[in-house]
């Protein structure tokens, strides 16, 4: 997206999508780019801080050999392929030949424990898996339960080491069928590195990426491979009109997660810019300077969770970055975050907006206009981004409804993975509900109000969390806040902050009383948390965001736990 003498309105009246209708997401992210050049494709660095360096050449001769290896396998295009994998060298590589084979990736997140992914393999049957010795350990304490799965490919597995498992694929009763663990390394190399990618067009099935389920259980995303040039213009507004002076592109979000994967790895690399792979084992705010500075990463996607945690690092003065352009998503920023952001980092932090189903429809973009506080962006250029009522009517500016996506729309998903049901339930008319609510001004600027189930009811007002959150983050004693409303008979519910202290601090009554005049004071006399209750830490999904229904439940169970009241 070039930016020079555009304007936001410029660029969404001039806005049209031009998706062929075949498009295979392996070759356009890779394929394109080997042409015997050389050109830089990934970084990876490992926990020791060992380097190595891989080229699209390289990629496509990796990923076209392991396509044949899974097809060597007995895999069929249209099958599903689990990968069980943090950042590396094979995960990019099973991507790439998953995609170019006409399969479809099942990422998981290399923390999931077992019964997470017994539900994820088992829902999508998916038939092949990678991952690492640590996932088979994993796996041998469901494989009976996974009746489809026939190949697993280890890549801590020397080449003498590939054996059928102990353990039978099929469940009691059937027709038992062992599931081969081999080595991964070992099926590439003895594979043809001659391969014809399958001609996908843009809908076909590309991946299926599971919901985080904060609010059920997790149910599976499908997209198409035109998901990719779906993401593109919300990935190059909330990276300042990326690719411009971009050299190289890290996130600690694990590429099994929609962010790390169509925010990042992929969208990178459409554009040829090379990737950073380090995730650390514990995110750690030090860590995180130190490597930024380090490869001099020119553009990251950094989640607020991080940020917040960096945020309580002294940076150190001989640290010298080359940070051009930031992008966060998946929680509200906030006006301190972004002032931190400009100080410390030396950028303006693009917050952008959007979820598994339908991603990076709104955004910031600071080259175009100035963030406006409380507010989350404005719509994409090609996304019809509205706020809708209970019958799918759009709302006037101000009122506060549905956060919604008008359908067609090349980043929506096609449906939830058998399950029609929940992929009806998903839609009001023509508009994707996302399940947020928020409000629209009169210049298009989205803010967002909270989760439906997150928005407190109290005495008559509808008071969202992310601005009181913010508003706790910006007292000097606070290092992390959520906001629920628990009952009260008198107000039906009342603000309650569930407050984690930076070191040093004491939660005593007067620190509270602090913190509540902080509140009224910045936000309003109404929307202060009457309770305060000060933990170790808060609950999270894997990519970062707090689970506020873990916190009523817990208040649910624990109603006469010690809080501080006022």
């Amino acid at each position: 997206m070039n930016l020079d003498g555009q304007t936001y309105d410029s660029l969404t009246a001039n806005f049209a999508w031009h998706i062929p209708e075949r498009y295979n997401i392996g070759v356009d992210v890779c394929d394109k780019w080997a042409d015997g050049s050389g050109r830089l494709a990934l970084i990876y660095e490992d926990a020791h801080g060992r380097t190595t360096r891989h080229t699209f050449d390289e990629l496509k001769t990796l990923s076209d050999r392991f396509a044949n290896a899974l097809l060597g396998s007995g895999a069929q295009r249209g099958d599903r392929v689990g990968i069980f994998l943090s950042q590396s060298i094979e995960t990019a590589i099973a991507h790439l030949a998953v995609y170019k084979a006409g399969m479809i990736a099942v990422p998981l997140f290399a923390l999931f424990g077992v019964d997470a992914i017994e539900h994820r393999l088992g829902d999508s049957g998916a038939v092949a898996l990678i991952t690492d010795e640590s996932g088979v350990r994993k796996l041998d304490e469901i494989r009976a339960a996974l009746p489809a799965l026939r190949d697993v490919f280890s890549v801590d597995l020397d080449d003498d080491e590939s054996s059928p498992a102990s353990l039978p694929a099929s469940s009691p009763g059937s027709s038992p069928a062992p599931v081969v663990t081999r080595s991964f390394w070992h099926a590439l190399d003895n594979a043809s590195a001659v391969f014809t990618p399958a001609p996908t067009r843009a809908d076909d099935p590309a991946i299926i990426i599971y919901t985080s389920g904060t609010t059920g259980k997790p149910k599976g995303a499908l997209h198409g491979h035109r998901v990719l040039p779906g993401h593109l213009p919300g990935v190059e507004m909330s990276q300042q009109g990326f690719p411009a002076h971009a050299t190289l592109m890290w996130t600690p979000a694990d590429w099994a997660w929609i962010g790390g994967l169509f925010d990042v790895l992929l969208p990178s690399w459409h554009h040829g810019v090379a990737v950073l792979a380090r995730r650390f084992a514990k995110f750690d705010g030090a860590a995180a300077f130190d490597l930024i500075a380090r490869h001099a990463v020119s553009h990251a996607f950094l989640p607020p969770t991080a940020l917040k945690m960096m945020r309580g690092v002294e940076r150190p003065a001989h640290v010298r970055l080359a940070l051009r352009s930031i992008a966060s998503g998946g929680e509200s920023l906030g006006e301190e975050l972004i002032d931190w952001g400009r100080a410390t980092l030396g950028v303006t932090i693009n917050e952008f907006y959007g979820q598994t189903e339908c991603n990076v429809v709104v955004s910031s973009c600071a080259a175009l206009f100035e963030p406006r506080f409380g507010a989350i962006g404005r719509a994409v250029p090609g996304h019809h981004v509205a706020i809708v009522d209970a019958q799918g009517n759009e709302l006037p500016p101000g009122a506060i409804g549905d956060i919604a996506v008008a359908a067609p729309d090349p980043v929506m998903f096609l449906g939830y993975w058998h399950n029609e049901a929940a992929t009806r339930e998903k839609f009001r008319g023509r508009f994707l509900l996302t399940g947020d609510l928020g409000a629209r001004d009169t210049d298009g600027f989205i803010r967002f109000v909270g989760r439906g189930d997150d928005v407190i009811t109290s005495a008559g007002y509808r008071i969202g969390p992310a601005s009181i959150e913010d508003s706790l983050l910006r007292h000097p004693a606070v290092a992390m806040a959520a906001v629920i409303g628990a009952p009260d008979r008198e107000r039906t519910e009342i603000v309650m902050a569930f407050v984690v202290l930076k070191e040093g601090f004491a939660g005593d009554d007067a620190l509270v009383r602090e913190i509540q005049q902080h509140v009224k004071t910045r936000v309003a006399a109404h929307e202060y948390p009457r309770e305060i209750r000060f933990v170790e830490s808060l609950p999270m999904t894997a990519t970062g965001k707090v689970i506020r229904k873990a916190l009523r439940e817990s208040l649910m169970q624990d109603p006469d736990e010690p809080a501080a009241k006022n």
